[in-house]
Order: C-alpha cells, then structure tokens, then sequence
C-alpha cells in the first residue's frame, strides 16, 4: 500500500473533462463512493502495514484448573516484546511496563542476565523494585518465542478477512471503478463517444444554432399556430384555386411540410438573425454534413448502449456479492483470540490468548465499507431501473419539435438515441440545440442565409447575358438553391437552374413578367402555390433534364398554357421496361414535345396531347426504337424527327400522319427507301431529311412526292442521282453533301425553283452548264470535289449569296463572279491565292461587304 497513493488508484476514475456530459448524477455520485472506498481501503492498508500485530501469552495450566483471576487476564498490564535491530545473540530486549504490575522479566540465559554490561544502575535499581512490586505470573518465555509465538498466532487464530480487507476493498474498488468508465475506454464505443461530445459541443457553440433558434422566438404567434396545424391546413391550402388545372395534394409544393422559412416572407425581418458571418455559416454548413455522417454511422448499432448496460449490471451483482461475503465477517473481526499453534515441544504451552490491536479499527472500516457498498448498489440498482424504464434506443425530439419551428426534426435510434438520453441527464439544452443540426428545414434555412449573403442583385446582374435569340438569360449552376435576388431581375426572360437540388421557386417569381422560358437541369425544383399559379399562366417553353423520371417535378404535368417541352433524361429500364411518364393531359396548349431519351417505343401518354401537338421530336441515343404505333394517332403532328433511333426502314405508321410537313430521320441505319412511294398520300410534306444513314440508291418512286421543297441525303453512300429527283418542280433545297456522286446529270437544269444546292464531299469533276440555268440559286456548295475549272456562266446566278469551291483542283476563278451581284467575299469560300486570280475590280466588287458593312441588309 506504501507503494501508491489515493492520487494514483483515483485516476483509474479520470476520463476527459469533456466526457462529463454523458455522466448522469448517479455515475458522478458512484465515482465519488468509490473514491471515498478507496480511502478506506488504502487508510487500512496504511494502518495495517505500520500497526497491525497480535500480542500473544501463553495460558498457564494451574490458571486454567484455579478459578483465580490472574493479573494478566485482560486489563491493560501485557508485556510487549519488541525486537529493535539485528537477530540472535546481538538482539537487545526493552522491557516495557504497562499499569501498576510490572511484567515478570522471562528466563534470559544466564551468562547475559549476570553480565556486567547488561546490567545498568538504573535497570537495576528498577529491577529491585519490580520484584518487590510484581503480582504477576512468570512464564518462563525467552524474547525470540514470544516473537515467533505472535507471528504463529497472526497466521493461525486470525481470521483471513482481518488480514486480508484493505487488499480486498482496493480490488473491489478498482473492478467497480474500472466497470464504471469502460464504455469511455473501450475503443470502439470510445471512438463514437469521442466523436459524438466533439460534435455536440461545436453544435452548442455554433452561432447558428443561437440565431436559428431566436429566428423561431422571433415567430409571431400567427405563423407558430399555422405550423402547429401545418398537416390539417394542407390539403386546404393546396387546393385554393379552384381551376381545373390545380395540383392534387401529392404535389410537391414547398407547402408539403409546415415549412417554416416561407418565401414569401422576406428575409429581412429579422437583420440580428440574417447576418450570418461568413466563416460561421460555413462552419455550421460542415457541422450539418459532420452530424449527417454520424447519425448514419452510430444509429446502425446498439453497442454502447449494450455496454453501458453490461457494466451496470455488473456493478450490480459485484455490489450484492460484496454485501453476501462481508456481512458473515462483521462479526469474526475481534479483539481477542485463542491461539493453538501446535508447537509445544519449542515452547511449552499449547495455548495462548491474543489480541488483536487493529480489531477495532477494522469493524469500524468493514462497517463503513458495508454502508459505502449498499449506498453504492442502491445508486446501481436505480440505474437499472432508469435503463429499462423507457426504451432508451428511441429519443423523440418532439418536445423540440413543439418549442420550435423546426418541426422535420427526426426521432433517432439506437445509441445515437442512448447518447442523447445521456445527455439530457447532464443538460436538455444540449439535445435542444443538436436537434436544430438534424432538421433539414434548418439546414435548408442556413443555406439560403449563405447563399443570399453571396448572391446579391448587383453580382447576380452582372451573370446576365443575351442568347442566340437575343433573350436576356441567367444560368444558375451547382448552388445550394435559388438565391432570392434572382426574382427582382424583373426583366429576364430565361432562367436555367442546374446541378440545384434543393431549388425553391418562391412566390416573388410572380414580379418576373417577361420570364417565358425555364430550364430545370438536374434540378426538381418545388414551386409554392401562388408561384405555380404564375407559372402556370406565363410559362411558355420548359426543359427538364433528369437522370431518372422521378426528379420531373409533378407540377410540371399541370402547366396548361406551356406550348413547348423539352424532356431530356433516361425513361427506359434495363430489363426494357417502359419508364412511364405521369398523364401530360393538362398540357392543354402543348405545340412542341422534345423528347431525347432511350426509348424502344413511343410512350403511349404521348397521344394526351395528340390533338394540338405539331411538332414531335424524339431523340435517342442509338437505343432501337422498335414500337412505333402511338404515332398513328398524332394526327396534326406537322413536324417529326426521329433522331439515332436505330431505324433499318422508314416506319409505315409515318404515312398516316396526313398533316405531316417535315419529317426527319437522321442518324438512322435506313440503307433502302422503297416505301417512299407511299409519301404520295402526304400532300402536305414539303421537308424531307434522310441524312446520315446508308441509302445506296434513290428510288424512281420519289417523282410522285410532288409537292417535295427540300430534299436531305447528305451523309449516305450514294453513288448517282437519278433523273427522277429532278422531276420535283417545286425543289427549292438539294443537299446530296458527303456521298461519292461522281456527275451532276444535266437534268438539274429543271430544278427553276432551286435556290440551295449542296454536293460538298463527293467525287464531281464537271459542272454542267444547265446548272447555271437555276437562277434562282442563292447558296451553291461545291467543296471538296475535283472540280478543276468553274464555267463563266456562274455570273447568271444573280442571286448568289454563298459559292464554296474550296478543296478543288481549280487554278483560276472567272471574273464573270463579279456580275453575281450580292455575292460578297465573305460568301465565297476558296483558297487565298485562288482569290488573288480575280481582276482587281471585280476583287473590289466582292470586298464591298468589309467597308460597307450591312450594305445589303438582309
């Protein structure tokens, strides 16, 4: 016991002074128990290894058959035998007298007790006096058998547990102190712990946390009851409007949940609460991602909550354990002992009586140890009781969710739920304040103070720019939501949001008049009513693109005035299932549907809008479109593409649409058009684009799709172009580009109505002269072909505006160029030096457009 102090067993109960919020008061009430034990224990020890001994004497026969009552039996006048240094011969005796008898000096050797140095005045003169004085017994002992006598007798008639109890208390103490804080050693719950009081305490310390919940003090009593009825109130406030082109209560409106920042409300209400440094919101952002990650990582498992439960009950059956054995030995602690060690031949007597000088002491210890020990096992007992009294994996914040705004705060489980019911022993501030961490409104709520404080009008403004149809446009990208400046740019007329998850489209885009076009990017924006309302009138042109159907916003089905609507996004599974899209039956004025997709077939809801649908595109990405039936019933589709649709033939539910007027086919794998005769039935089809694919030949059959003005074919492999195609009187557009043509027939001389004429990338070597009998050309690509020389007759065009000859074999141009009268250098594409050929009038004649710029108009 001299070997360590209190200090150093005490510290087996130190764990971080930031581990004391999850130590309720019956934890620091045992700590404290068990320190006070440990003082008990470590006194006895201390007391025991400098004053514990046992007197012994032995008891003489002729006293035990004589009643008589010696001097010596039980009164304070015993001799106390002490050994002070060295052993044997050397070894000094003290004779130390007790009362008014002085004890009977025992039997020393002769040759010592006569010898003159042995022998002082005053021990002499002390001498006499006791053996006047002495009424005692003599017992014929030597020192040295006293000293082995008393040390028999130590091990024989005292009980164990006298020897043993400081030993015993200081391992009882150190099982239960240990026992106590293991959950904060272990290093599997330690390191969740760990984690856990670092967060909660950052969350305490957040400013965030602090003007979040003054924002919800700053409620007024109004907006508090709106909330506490949001779930009743709903369906109502969905369906205030009673046109036909509502949301049903499924819609995701913004006034799903009791939301409680509404848009409609301006921020600035509440400046001490808006103001947000910089660096805190921040911080608070992380702390928000920091506490997501640790719910997900500590909710999957109840291990501290088993652990703690292991331990209590541990202590438990420790404390009734201790109480069993120690109660038996309360009373076999006691002064005197009747000692029978056996050893008569070495000393003479076979029994003796012994006291025990720390007997007292001890039964005092034993019995504040036992009364330390049932203090000790009641706490434990109650803590039990506390442990499965209430589910403790379960912790609502309801109480939270009453007191504040934040009412998405979520009950959590397992020992994230265990640690908080821990902490809400220390403190319920503590939960208080991390709820405001878990609430997604919360969050949402910092998000749009941080992005409000960056996003001003003035920097907002400055992204606006003008797009290729001269419309002012901003283009939102990867912010936490829509900043709320965005809607007092009263003036734009586009707005893309992309890469916004959590997009709000607040009430305020009402004041944003000339908006006519939204684009939602991997955006499902959520509209408040009064903002859907808007947007449902003005609304005229939507592009949704998505990963997967579900991130179309609903409302999106319901806008009844939108005329244009561009889906861009995956809508077919693996397994070739159709994704289907919600009924497009409110889209009521619907004219373009742009789908651009993966379709196998055409989705059936398709023909919701079939009636005043006029222009249907469908792009894929090279997935076959196989079914194509829904198109039959597209009776008024004027306009059809069906882009890199892995098409082999053109499809025959094409030659129902009667309305058709432009159909488009590019990137297909169409190598015959045999069914080209059956275009006849269109007579409205003026536009016909084959481009891309792997046509070989151009049927005879074409002359009967008479009223045909533009004609695509460029990017195939034909080889010829048969006269047929020439027959087509009211051709304004030929583009054959990129096949391996080798002559242009003379008949292209018909064509009077020929205005564009494409054939770059093929293999012509001479230019017709009835070519130049198409006057009224105004675009003639010639490139890349083995043209080598280019007939003065190119000056009849005189409506020429475009000439590509680059990439030929010519050596010179003709000067005639100069009577193509609207043709100017910037529309004739040719080498530099073959440029330079042309007589120095004629060069000024083209060069006019570069110092007159417009001079023509349009």
């Amino acid at each position: 016991m001299g070997m360590f102090t209190l200090a150093e067993v005490a510290s087996l109960n130190d764990i971080q002074p930031t581990y004391r919020i999850l130590k309720p008061w019956w934890d620091v009430f045992m700590d404290y128990l068990a320190v006070v034990m440990l003082m008990v224990a470590i006194f006895a020890g201390t007391m025991q290894l400098t004053k514990d001994q046992v007197v012994c004497l032995p008891v003489l026969q002729s006293t035990v058959n004589s009643k008589a009552q010696p001097s010596t039996s039980g009164k304070a006048d015993f001799t106390t035998v002490e050994t002070t240094t060295g052993q044997g011969e050397d070894a000094s005796v003290r004779t130390v007298s007790f009362g008014s008898a002085p004890t009977v000096t025992p039997d020393v050797p002769l040759s010592r007790a006569t010898s003159p140095q042995y022998q002082p005045t005053e021990s002499g003169q002390e001498l006499k006096k006791e053996q006047k004085d002495s009424s005692g017994r003599k017992t014929n002992l030597d020192f040295q058998q006293y000293v082995f006598i008393n040390q028999m007798c130590y091990h024989l008639a005292l009980p164990w547990y006298s020897k043993y109890f400081p030993y015993l208390v200081l391992i009882h103490t150190i099982i239960l102190i240990v026992s106590s804080n293991f959950w904060f050693k272990y290093p599997k719950t330690c390191s969740k712990i760990e984690h856990f009081v670092s967060i909660l305490g950052k969350c305490f310390e957040s400013p965030w946390t602090t003007k979040a919940l003054s924002e919800t003090a700053c409620e007024d009593s109004e907006e508090n009851k709106q909330r506490l009825t949001g779930a009743q109130s709903l369906p109502k406030y969905v369906s205030t409007s009673s046109d036909e082109g509502s949301p049903s209560a499924s819609t995701p409106m913004i006034t799903k949940s009791g939301f409680k920042f509404s848009a409609d409300k301006p921020m600035i209400e509440v400046p001490s609460v808006t103001i947000l440094d910089k660096k805190d919101g921040e911080q608070a952002k992380a702390l928000f991602e920091k506490v997501r990650k640790f719910r997900a990582h500590v909710e999957d498992s109840d291990l501290i909550y088993k652990l703690y439960v292991g331990q209590t009950i541990i202590k438990t059956f420790k404390f009734i354990f201790i109480l069993c054995y120690t109660a038996n030995f309360v009373n076999t602690i006691s002064f005197e002992h009747i000692c029978n060690p056996k050893v008569e031949h070495l000393i003479g007597y076979t029994q003796f009586e012994c006291t025990h000088n720390m007997a007292y002491m001890l039964k005092k210890l034993l019995i504040s140890y036992i009364s330390l020990i049932c203090v000790y096992g009641f706490i434990c007992l109650y803590t039990l009781f506390w442990l499965f009294r209430i589910p403790l994996k379960e912790y609502s914040f309801e109480k939270v969710r009453e007191e504040s705004s934040f009412s998405d705060i979520p009950d959590v489980k397992n020992d994230f739920a265990f640690l908080l019911h821990m902490v809400d022993q220390y403190d319920q501030l503590y939960s208080k304040r991390f709820g405001v961490f878990l609430s997604e409104v919360s969050e949402n709520k910092l998000r749009e103070i941080s992005l409000n404080h960056e996003w001003t009008f003035e920097k907002l403004r400055q992204h606006v720019s003008r797009n290729a149809q001269d419309k002012q446009e901003l283009h939102l990208f990867m912010l936490s939501g829509v900043p709320d400046a965005v809607f007092d740019l009263t003036d734009l007329d586009v707005l893309k949001l992309e890469l916004i998850p959590e997009a709000k489209i607040p009430a305020k885009i009402s004041q944003m008049t000339n908006l006519q076009e939204l684009h939602l990017c991997h955006c499902p924006a959520k509209v408040e009513q009064t903002a859907f309302s808007f947007l449902r009138d003005h609304l005229r042109c939507l592009y949704v693109k998505f990963t997967d159907v579900a991130e179309i916003p609903a409302w999106v089905y319901l806008l009844k005035n939108l005329r244009e609507l561009y889906l861009i996004g995956n809508l077919n599974s693996e397994n070739n299932k159709m994704i289907g899209l919600e009924s497009l039956r409110e889209l009521r004025h619907l004219k373009i549907l742009h789908v651009k997709s993966n379709l196998t077939k055409i989705p059936p809801n398709i023909t919701d809008v079939a009636p005043h649908l006029t222009k249907l595109v469908i792009h894929n990405d090279g997935t076959k479109l196989v079914v194509l039936n829904s198109l039959k019933k597209m009776m008024n589709v004027a306009e059809l593409e069906l882009q890199n649709c892995e098409l082999e033939r053109i499809p025959h539910a094409i030659f129902s649409l009667s309305n058709l007027q432009e159909l488009d086919l590019k990137s297909n794998s169409i190598r015959t058009i045999e069914e080209i005769i059956s275009f006849q039935h269109l007579k409205r089809l003026t536009c016909l684009k084959l481009w891309h694919n792997k046509i070989v030949n151009i049927p005879s059959s074409i002359t009967h799709v008479k009223n045909l003005e533009s004609l695509y074919l460029s990017n195939n492999k034909l080889e010829s172009l048969p006269a047929a195609v020439f027959s087509l009187q009211k051709l304004r557009c030929l583009d054959v580009s990129y096949n391996s043509i080798t002559v242009i027939p003379v008949e292209i001389g018909l064509l009077q109505n020929l205005q564009h004429f494409h054939i770059t990338g093929n293999k012509v070597d001479i230019l017709p002269k009835q070519l130049f009998k198409c006057v009224k050309l105004r675009t003639l690509s010639l490139g890349q072909n083995c043209i080598t020389s280019i007939p003065d007759k190119v000056g009849q065009l005189l409506q020429l505006t475009h000439l590509e000859l680059k990439g030929n074999c010519i050596d010179r141009l003709p000067a005639t160029l100069g009577q193509c009268q609207l043709l100017r250098k910037s529309g004739l594409v040719v080498e530099d030096h073959l440029f330079d050929t042309l007589p120095s009038e004629v060069k000024e004649v083209l060069n006019q457009d570069t110092s007159i710029p417009f001079a023509n108009g349009i």
